[in-house]
């Protein structure tokens, strides 16, 4: 099968770029999930905490830091906010419910089934955070493109205005609080602005003893964590994915995703990504490094790092498309183009695998393996999607979540099973 051009032959009514792309980002948000899937949480924040900080170790948290911490979530919000348009465009032009209808339809199955992802599965969901953005992003789905990178960019530069105003407040608040003498209630305001990066006393233990029970002591860990995280939904994540939403509805109409940019546009934003973003992040990297990743320093220099995410992300993203572009690498762009087909059911089945690798009423893994060992169970979880997505559409129209959450939002059967040819 030739992949030279926009659309595959399989489904010629989507965009194959696009999710081949996708493809590649529900692969790659695996890279930093399995963090707080295998270890303990804080371990996501700090490689201090759990996985290790030497030899290996240190180099997987310090490649994973540069490439992929934050920007494969990046893509893929950006490819949400484009299939928002994409959606909403053709059912403008069906005969079934119209854009508003589906669209809203599609955010109330993906909450409900996020919920249950989350509190089930993986406390770390993000359809949940994409329901809630993607109910406020839909009504600006029209305004000119430029318009909506230029919004979705300041949402994000408010975000980190907001963000990096807090750090010298939070180090004068730190120096208070671990001076001698200090008060109790200096301690505990100490302790309350700085849980989302400083690790509470016992907690690490707490997980282990959690996930490695059975599945209701998994489920009340789960469940501790999935809350405090989804109380953070309009405060952090929902801002991040409402701005990364509308850079993707902007540059969807720009024909980014849909290789309508030339090939020197998709080149000048890799040299961008590769030779300035890149460095920059990789430059905030080694100072945690240099800090002995102290907590207050590793958060301030995440929060520069937050500045460089879209271009990285999209600087990967102008390496897929061009290789889309110029044929290459048939056999695998067509297995990421399945993969990202099937992105709904991808994502859902990893974290159901890794709660069965991890939880104790599995394999009981958890908190047992390095962070460099967590990338062997990364590779497998690749490999069987790489290896089960395009057969499975040999014969499928949908991948099986995709078809359940299809046939929920029209209420009614959806066709499945392909014809025979």
């Amino acid at each position: 099968m030739s992949v030279t051009g926009a659309t595959s032959e399989a489904a010629s009514d989507r965009i194959l770029s696009i999710d081949v792309v996708r493809g590649f980002a529900v692969l790659g948000i695996l890279l930093m999930n399995i963090v707080g899937m295998g270890l303990p949480t804080y371990a996501y924040i700090n490689p201090v905490y759990a996985g290790g900080v030497t030899d290996a170790d240190f180099w997987t948290w310090a490649v994973n830091n540069v490439l992929t911490d934050g920007k494969m979530r990046a893509l893929f919000t950006m490819l949400f906010g484009a299939s928002t348009v994409l959606i909403a465009s053709r059912a403008d032009t069906s005969a079934g419910l119209g854009p508003t209808q589906t669209h809203y339809r599609r955010l109330f199955w993906m909450f409900a089934i996020g919920m249950v992802h989350a509190y089930l599965f993986w406390f770390g969901d993000i359809l949940v955070t994409y329901a809630v953005a993607g109910a406020l992003v839909f009504p600006f789905r029209r305004l000119n493109p430029h318009l909506l990178i230029g919004l979705g960019g300041a949402i994000l530069g408010a975000l980190f205005a907001w963000h990096i105003s807090d750090i010298e407040p939070l180090k004068a608040l730190m120096a208070a609080a671990m001076a001698p003498g200090a008060d109790e209630t200096t301690r505990a305001a100490w302790a309350g602005a700085s849980q989302t990066f400083v690790m509470p006393p016992g907690f690490d233990a707490q997980e282990i003893a959690g996930f490695g029970g059975g599945f209701g002591e998994a489920l009340q860990a789960r469940a501790r964590i999935a809350s405090l995280l989804q109380v953070l939904i309009p405060f952090d994540a929902g801002p991040e994915a409402v701005g990364q939403m509308l850079i993707g509805m902007g540059l969807f109409r720009l024909g980014f995703f849909s290789l309508g940019w030339p090939t020197r546009a998709y080149g000048m934003l890799i040299l961008f990504g590769y030779a300035c973003a890149v460095p920059f992040t990789a430059m905030l990297a080694w100072l945690m490094h240099q800090s002995g990743f102290e907590p207050l320093r590793v958060h301030e220099m995440e929060v520069w790092q937050s500045l460089t995410r879209p271009f990285i992300a999209l600087a990967h993203a102008s390496v897929l498309l061009l290789i889309v572009r110029a044929g290459l690498f048939e056999s695998l762009v067509s297995r990421l183009e399945a993969a990202g087909r099937m992105a709904f059911t991808n994502y859902l089945m990893t974290s159901v695998i890794t709660s069965l690798v991890f939880c104790g009423y599995g394999l009981g893994l958890y908190g047992h393996l390095s962070r460099f060992q967590l990338l062997w169970v990364v590779a497998g979880v690749w490999a069987l999607i790489l290896l089960w997505s395009r057969p499975w559409l040999a014969h499928f129209r949908y991948g099986p979540l995709e078809w359940i959450w299809r046939s929920l939002v029209q209420w009614k059967r959806q066709p499945f099973r392909k014809a025979a040819a």
